[in-house]
Parts: structure tokens; C-alpha cells; sequence
């Protein structure tokens, strides 16, 4: 295979949930310059409507679709939605995702707030996989790249839904490798510290400086560096890797404490 086909995503249909935004936007965009047409999922039609324009000026294509992943309803008609768009399925991004990061102490959330990181972060992954997966096979080729992070294997304080929710689906990755293959591969990306909306909510030059000081390449990521992961295990150059995290993190640790 040639070197420019390794990458190359064309005739491939691909979702990315959370996909209006950061790791998300980063990832759609990635995508589709390597030739997929990308439905992008998001809480806000909006957010998917303005990436989904990016996209199109940009020469590629794009179907901005709203998605709350933890609604049934809303995951059947996400895949009804991209079938009557484009016929097949062959990538699925589980980006969206969300927690308390630092926020999450014993003392100052209850379990329902601990079953809901646990319904967005792990329960709606698997259940969009269950939902993929029959096309994937019909198209003789799948993908599926779940949104882990490096807090599946940090230990900080006050981050116990989140980080456990996150181990979870590295585990649940490695297992449903075994279930979807041969016809679908299952692997996950784990994230350090990114530069998100998200991450500058909690982020102070303190934080980030003892972040940086465990980091050997200097710098936090940009979504792009994450999207470049998802792309390396979404296109055909990953042809025989499937159960695995890849953790991309600059060399090291960066957490809030």
C-alpha cells in the first residue's frame, strides 16, 4: 500500500460525537482533509452546523446532526440519520464526554452525580457501539476510536467519577476489540492535558507550570495532536491494531494537584 493510501479515509463515513468543539472540532476536520465524510454529533446544532461549514469550505463533506449521547432516542436516530445521508458506516468517534475534574471530592457529590459521569462517559460509548457495529460488519471494514485520558491511570484528588469512568472504558476497549473483530477494530486514545475550553476553566500559569515541569516535550497539547491519533487508528495504516490505548501526553504526567 502507498504511503499517501496509509491515511487515506476516501469513501469512508465517519461519526464523531462532541464533535462541535476542541479534540471534537479538531478531529472532524482531521477526517475529513483525509478524504471521510464526517457527521458531526453535538449537544448544539450550532456548534456541529459551524464545523460542519469549516468542513465544506474546505472542499470536504460534512452533516451537522444534534445528539445528547445519553438519550436512546437520540443515539437511533444519529445512525438512522447517517445512513439516509451517506449509506454506509465505517468510523465511530466517541468523543463527547465530561466530568468534575478536581470537582468530584466524596464530600460534595452523591452517587446519582457519580452514575451520570458513569452514563455519559461509559454507558453511551458502549451502547453507540452496539448500534454501529451491524453496519460496520455490512461494510467489511470498521473503526471505532474511544476518548479515554490519562486520568484512566493518574490518581489525584477529587477526580474519582471521572478517572474511574475513564479506566473503565480502556478496559471495555480491550474487550470489545474481541467481540467486533475481524471486521471491526476497538481502540481508545487517552488525552493528557489539552488546551480546551475545558481545560482553561480550571487551568492557572501555577497548574500549568508544574505541569509542564513532568512533561518532557514543554508544551500542553493542541486537539490537533489528539486528532492526529484518532486518524492514525481510524485509517488503514492501523490495518492490524486493535484493544489498545494510546496515551498522548508529551512524554508525561500532568495533573491538577
Amino acid at each position: 500500500m502507498s504511503a499517501p493510501a496509509l491515511l487515506s479515509l476516501d469513501s469512508k463515513v465517519a461519526i464523531v460525537t462532541g464533535g462541535g468543539n476542541g479534540i471534537g472540532r479538531a478531529t472532524s476536520l482531521m477526517l475529513a482533509d483525509h478524504g471521510a465524510s464526517v457527521v458531526i454529533a453535538d449537544l448544539k446544532m450550532e456548534n456541529a452546523r459551524r464545523v460542519a461549514d469549516e468542513i465544506d469550505a474546505r472542499g470536504g463533506t460534512a452533516l451537522p446532526v444534534t445528539c445528547n449521547v445519553t438519550d436512546d432516542d437520540d443515539r437511533q436516530a444519529l445512525i438512522k440519520k447517517t445512513l439516509e445521508a451517506f449509506g454506509s458506516l465505517h468510523v465511530l468517534v466517541n468523543n463527547a464526554g465530561g466530568g468534575g475534574a478536581g470537582r468530584e471530592s466524596p464530600d460534595d457529590i452523591d452517587v446519582d452525580r457519580f452514575a451520570s459521569v458513569f452514563e455519559l462517559n461509559v454507558f453511551s460509548i458502549w451502547r453507540l457501539c452496539q448500534l454501529c457495529a451491524p453496519h460496520m460488519r455490512r461494510a467489511g471494514d470498521g473503526s471505532i476510536i474511544n476518548m479515554s485520558s490519562m486520568s484512566s491511570v493518574n490518581k489525584s484528588p477529587a477526580i474519582s467519577a471521572y478517572a474511574s469512568s475513564k479506566a473503565a472504558i480502556n478496559h471495555m476497549t480491550a474487550n470489545l476489540a474481541h467481540d467486533y473483530g475481524p471486521e471491526i477494530r476497538v481502540n481508545a486514545v487517552g488525552p493528557g492535558a489539552v488546551r480546551t475550553d475545558a481545560l482553561a476553566s480550571v487551568l492557572t500559569p501555577k497548574i500549568e507550570k508544574a505541569m509542564l515541569s513532568h512533561t518532557p516535550l514543554e508544551r500542553l497539547g493542541e486537539p490537533e495532536d489528539i486528532a492526529g491519533a484518532v486518524l492514525y487508528f481510524a485509517a488503514p495504516i492501523s490495518r492490524w491494531v486493535s484493544g489498545q490505548v494510546l496515551f498522548v501526553n508529551g512524554g508525561g504526567v500532568q495533573t491538577l494537584d
